[in-house]
């Protein structure tokens, strides 16, 4: 993609007829052609180099700087690596985040799945399909951090960790841009076993357990903004509450279940709508649900729209009817999530797929990864089992956290 000189390159597409648009598209073209689409396209193998014999292509057209970004920012993000090595100006190009920027301006998204599993002492990052992953930079946390419980959440390009340290409460993040781990910002009030959704590139926590001394169980809500790297202040919620679940659904941020200050079950839910600044409360949201001491958070996923949860007693897949404030059941999930009562599995929204990772219902001593497209009026759901690579991760999961950028 180097070019010579400025003037020659001009002189060449005025001389071929080729404009920059058709020159990226033809780029585009040959970037998802097969070999034989390459042999039987002359115009494809004069952009590329290539020449017919009965052909004579005097000049092939060089690309000016930013249209080499615009064609690699059209690259999938796990093929990056591969450029790193072409010229100090591609390198450059890849370390500075300029890349990032260009995608989010031309809406060019991709799915990266994070996850820290049991006996592993780095996060990994994942395509997708899961069918490449990548090691993140070592967490340069203290000790205290890495052994403790933590939360986790996505808010833009941002992987928010969220856990303590000897001197309290903690946030790390870890930004896509620079492939960096970095402290802060700590929220308002430092919490644990909070719920937390992501709508665009905000993050929303509700609730938890303080960590400030005398805090007690928590009602006080923030919302975390990527582009100031700052925490805003919310409205308090109707309920203190501990060990609860967040999603993002029709316009607002839900919070459902967890124990309140007296470690008492709570069966309604609560939802936040950013226009009215209000919590509204839905009383009896979870009264189907059994309320174990040891229980995890509600496993609950948003897909098109509609709520989903696993029940983790009976491995059963629900979905959520919000005309009659009940659950319809629909089929068992190929995870074992009553092993440890819900602990270690992920379940998350996917784009228009649920994902639920954990113990295999075959084997309880290997990770396995499912997706489904799922429907609220169908009992038959088709679930594709996605192989992790040659290593793959401990099929308990501490944290996973979904990122769309």
């Amino acid at each position: 993609m180097s070019r010579d000189k400025e003037t020659e390159g001009e002189e060449g597409r005025e001389d071929s007829g080729i404009n920059d648009q058709d020159i990226l598209e033809q780029w585009v073209l040959v970037g998802n052609s097969s070999d034989d689409d390459l042999v039987t396209s002359p115009k494809k193998m004069k952009l590329c180099g290539e020449r017919p014999q009965d052909a004579d292509y005097s000049f092939v057209p060089s690309l000016n700087d930013d249209l080499e970004n615009l064609i690699v920012a059209r690259v999938p993000r796990e093929e990056y690596w591969k450029f790193y090595s072409v010229n100090k100006r591609f390198f450059n190009l890849l370390k500075s985040g300029e890349l990032l920027k260009i995608r989010k301006t031309y809406g060019f998204e991709e799915t990266t799945v994070f996850m820290f599993a049991s006996g592993h002492s780095s996060w990994w990052a994942f395509d997708r399909q899961f069918r490449s992953g990548r090691m993140l930079p070592e967490l340069p946390s203290e000790l205290c951090f890495q052994l403790g419980d933590k939360e986790s959440l996505c808010a833009g390009t941002h992987l928010i960790v969220s856990g303590r340290e000897v001197d309290g409460g903690v946030v790390w993040r870890y930004e896509l841009e620079t492939n960096k781990w970095l402290k802060g910002p700590s929220m308002i009030r430092p919490r644990c076993l909070f719920a937390s959704a992501t709508c665009g590139t905000f993050a929303y926590v509700a609730g938890g357990l303080g960590l400030e001394a005398g805090s007690g169980v928590l009602n006080t809500a923030e919302r975390y903004n990527p582009q100031t790297k700052s925490w805003d202040q919310l409205p308090d919620m109707n309920k203190q509450r501990k060990l609860c679940s967040g999603c993002y659904m029709d316009d607002k941020f839900y919070v459902i279940g967890g124990r309140n200050q007296d470690n008492q079950p709570l069966y309604c839910g609560e939802a936040y709508d950013e226009c009215s600044k209000e919590w509204k409360l839905i009383p009896g949201m979870l009264r189907d649900f059994p309320a174990e001491t040891f229980q995890s958070p509600p496993l609950i996923a948003v897909v098109n729209n509609e709520l989903y949860s696993l029940e983790t007693s009976s491995n059963e897949l629900r979905v959520y009817l919000k005309k009659s404030n009940s659950w319809k059941n629909l089929e068992s999930v190929p995870v074992r999530a009553d092993v440890n009562r819900g602990w270690g599995v992920a379940f998350k929204s996917l784009g228009n797929e649920l994902l639920v990772i954990g113990a295999s219902a075959a084997s309880n001593d290997s990770m396995s990864i499912y997706t489904c497209c799922p429907k609220s009026d169908s009992k038959n759901l088709q679930w594709r089992l996605l192989e992790c690579g040659q290593n793959p991760l401990s099929h308990f999961i501490l944290n996973c956290s979904v990122m769309i950028a």
